[in-house]
């Protein structure tokens, strides 16, 4: 069995964004040499997300929109009990939870096994600082 553990690293300068990580997702399967396996991305911060889906610019403003509707910036202590330890980031942690943690997907021949449209992001929701993903690949 072979396996490869690579961290990408982000430090997104807005408050909440989205990138893809495909590409580089995409490279590390082909470091690895896994032709069958499964590959594990998730983010490694609890204010932040992995997810799949589009890559259309539109969907994306929905997300930000939606999510903002769910779980609305607030930095005071009155809307989240959690900002009352002194944090203002209460929001970003119901933003992850909603989006998830971390996506699987299968390596067949060599090549990620995503559907059509399907692309892999990272979701940020208290950015300014760095943040990492774990990328973990394996299989043989």
């Amino acid at each position: 069995m072979k396996s490869l553990t690579r961290y990408l690293t982000f430090r997104i300068p807005e408050r909440m964004d989205f990138v893809n990580v495909t590409p580089d997702v995409t490279q590390a399967v082909a470091e690895s040499k896994v032709r069958e396996g499964l590959c594990l991305v998730n983010a490694m911060h609890i204010t932040a997300s992995v997810f799949i889906n589009d890559d259309e610019p539109g969907l994306h403003e929905d997300y930000k929109r939606w999510l903002e509707w769910l779980a609305p910036y607030d930095p005071s202590p009155d809307r989240y009990h959690h900002n009352r330890t002194g944090e203002d980031n209460g929001d970003a942690h119901h933003k992850r939870q909603v989006m998830g943690r971390e996506v699987v997907v299968a390596i067949t021949a060599g090549k990620l096994d995503l559907g059509p449209w399907e692309q892999i992001f990272y979701g940020e929701f208290d950015g300014r600082r760095p943040k990492r993903v774990l990328v973990k690949i394996i299989g043989d």
